[in-house]
C-alpha cells in the first residue's frame, strides 16, 4: 500500500488494519516461543509429586 494513502484521512479504517495485523506479526513468535518454552518446563523440570 502506498503511504500517502494510509496517511489520507479516508484510510484511517485500513491504517488500523494495517497495524493490527503488524502488532499480529510481531506478536505469534514470541507467544510460539513462550508456549514451547513452557512445555519444555512442564515436561522436564517440574516437581513430580507422585515419586
Amino acid at each position: 500500500m502506498c503511504r500517502a494513502v494510509l496517511e489520507n484521512e479516508e484510510g484511517q479504517g485500513v491504517a488500523k488494519g494495517i497495524n493490527d495485523g503488524i502488532i499480529y506479526l510481531m506478536a505469534i513468535p514470541y507467544i510460539l516461543v513462550f508456549g514451547v518454552g513452557f512445555a519444555i518446563y512442564w515436561k522436564y523440570f517440574r516437581v513430580k509429586k507422585e515419586e
